[in-house]
């Protein structure tokens, strides 16, 4: 009867301990694929470009930090940044306030039609079915008779519009199971309109906004396409242009490039794992939300 016991209790057990050393073993190889890129990039700064071109899989031979040194006195770290920051920041606070006011009149607000509220939905949401660098002759053709090219505005405006289906998508999936109650409450209390979505939606949907802000705030700060089509002055790069310096009429410093590249993506890394937890409670609530 013991031995009986015994073997019915280790086999849950073992069963256990198989899954959960397979599910490390899993995450470890997702997480060596995931940095494997950027840890190649980071040997391959500190090499010369002749060793670069002839064998880019070698680790480098020695440590020499003279391809950084080239990188911070090649890029206008100050102007790039202050670029990027203004265009990111400009867009983000735009794109934020019209998705996150329309998510909420759609989710929120009692319409005539249910039709005409999915219809306004789907609309929004539409452009997530659809490649975004489809529409960059378009928005070019666009900036041109507008006369936007090389200026903010012809960044600003895309970013905003590309955000939208996005952000529409987690915050009504989130918004839609909010609790009616505490709406009820707060308008009994005497909040109006703006003060309850300041003072009582916008507390509790906190872990989807760090979220958006996140995932938009990464692409305005890495999107390429479309800054290297309407920008080709070099006082209104952004910080993603920057590694257009390296490349000379004839040549291309490689290695300098590499290393440029991991100064450009450090901050990133940082920003992302701080606010890793954020991204994760975001993405969550709003899958179970939705």
């Amino acid at each position: 009867m013991t031995a009986c016991f015994i073997r019915k209790d280790l086999h849950p057990r073992l069963k256990r301990q198989v899954g959960t050393f397979l599910g490390v073993l899993l995450l470890t190889i997702v997480t060596l694929i995931v940095v494997a890129p950027f840890l190649w990039v980071t040997f391959l700064s500190f090499k010369s470009n002749t060793e670069l071109i002839i064998d880019p899989l070698k680790l480098p031979t020695i440590i020499d930090f003279g391809n950084y040194i080239r990188a911070f006195t090649t890029l206008n770290l100050a102007v790039l940044y202050k670029n990027t920051i203004l265009v990111s920041v400009v867009a983000l606070l735009f794109g934020m306030t019209f998705s996150y006011l329309s998510s909420f009149a759609i989710s929120q607000f009692i319409f005539k039609s249910t039709k005409v509220r999915n219809s306004i939905y789907y609309f929004l949401i539409m452009g997530l079915a659809i490649p975004v660098y489809i529409l960059l002759f378009p928005i070019y053709r666009i900036s041109i008779t507008f006369r936007l090219i090389n200026t903010y505005a012809s960044l600003i405006i895309p970013y905003i519009a590309i955000h939208m289906s996005f952000n529409t998508l987690l915050f009504v999936g989130f918004m839609r199971e909010f609790p009616k109650a505490i709406e009820e409450a707060a308008i009994i209390d005497g909040c109006n309109l703006m003060a309850l979505i300041a003072k009582v939606v916008i507390p509790i949907t906190k872990p989807v906004i760090a979220t958006v802000l996140i995932f938009d705030l990464l692409y305005n700060w890495n999107e390429f396409p479309f800054a290297v089509t309407l920008l080709n002055k070099a006082y209104m790069f952004t910080i993603s242009l920057g590694i257009s310096f390296f490349k000379g009429e004839y040549t291309m410093d490689y290695a300098a490039m590499m290393a440029a590249t991991v100064i450009i993506l450090i901050p990133q890394l940082i920003i992302f794992g701080f606010f890793q937890r954020y991204i994760i409670e975001g993405m969550t609530a709003g899958a179970v939300k939705g």
